[in-house]
């Protein structure tokens, strides 16, 4: 369990430097953005491959019996979830309803991932990782964030959840080789 609360450290910090403006700017200035930005991907990597290996390795301790509709319901959430992910990076019409799709995403993938898990290393990764999404919005509302205001072709839309869909495919496919659990 260390491994995955090192690794979740190493993420969430990482990632809640842009909230630190002054400090941010103080490393460009000094590495430049480049620089930065290696740092920022190599240390955001490294928490992610510890959270990885460290939710597989850590011991199952049960906190609740999840409800039997949990994982179904994880499903439909989950799904959701990717479609706003790729929608932060896409040209779409969902940005003109919330600052945050790939923040919201976050939220609901782990909001999804709590349904249907009742263990203490669930309750600490998607706990962690969805409280974090909810703080980053709050801030990054703080320093200005906007909704957009442009419509765009409902064609990008259908786009969107076309990737999130296909995503989605690979992931529920895949999820047993890669994080050893089988999604039913």
């Amino acid at each position: 369990m260390i491994l995955l609360v090192i690794g979740l450290l190493l993420f969430i910090g990482i990632h809640a430097l842009p909230a630190f403006v002054s400090v941010r700017q103080a490393l460009i200035d000094k590495l430049r953005f480049n620089g930065y930005r290696g740092l920022f991907s190599l240390v955001a990597l490294a928490g992610l491959v510890l959270i990885v290996i460290g939710k597989a390795t850590a011991e199952f301790v049960p906190l609740w019996n999840p409800l039997a509709w949990g994982r179904h319901a994880a499903m439909g959430v989950v799904f959701v979830a990717f479609i706003l992910l790729p929608a932060a990076y896409m040209p779409t019409n969902i940005k003109r309803f919330t600052r945050h799709p790939m923040l919201w995403g976050v939220v609901l993938w782990s909001a999804g991932h709590l349904l249907a898990n009742g263990d203490l290393a669930s309750v600490i990764l998607f706990g962690s990782l969805g409280g974090f999404s909810l703080l980053s919005m709050a801030s990054a509302n703080r320093r200005g964030a906007i909704l957009q205001t442009g419509r765009v072709p409902v064609t990008k839309d259908v786009l969107v959840i076309v990737a999130g869909l296909a995503v989605y495919g690979v992931f529920l496919f895949a999820h047993p080789w890669l994080f050893g659990v089988a999604v039913r």
